[in-house]
């Protein structure tokens, strides 16, 4: 799988964030910070973000969590695949530092892959050869 974060692993419209926000099948609150999933029935994971005026004041802020969040989940997107995934940030999330966050978001994301739904690891489909994947 490609560390990559391009469209494909991105929520775009407003109708994909809304499917993960009515029916969400895992939750995983952590300090500042809300993350809910949804099973996307893709073999990536996407990643969308939701962090208002609101809660993160300053444009710099919201820019730099933005940055650390994509990174984190470029990182980490093996462990997620499968999962449309909203981060929602709430106030106090900008003033934490970078290895702070870094460590929550880790911890986030090892939540999220261990409580979802499901069977836990994803078992090897056979190949029509008979090879394992």
């Amino acid at each position: 799988m490609s560390r990559s974060f391009g469209r494909d692993k991105r929520l775009l419209t407003s109708r994909q964030f809304t499917a993960v926000f009515d029916s969400p099948t895992g939750k995983a609150p952590g300090k500042s910070v809300l993350l809910l999933a949804r099973e996307n029935g893709l073999d990536h994971p996407r990643l969308g973000l939701v962090i208002g005026k609101k809660s993160v004041k300053l444009a710099v802020e919201r820019n730099r969590l933005k940055r650390l969040i994509r990174d984190s989940f470029r990182l980490h997107q093996e462990m997620l695949a499968g999962l449309d995934i909203v981060m929602v940030a709430r106030k106090g999330l900008g003033d934490l530092d970078n290895p702070e966050l870094h460590q929550q978001f880790v911890k986030l994301w090892k939540r999220l892959a261990r409580n979802r739904p499901g069977p836990q690891a994803r078992p090897e489909q056979p190949l029509a050869n008979g090879s394992h994947a």
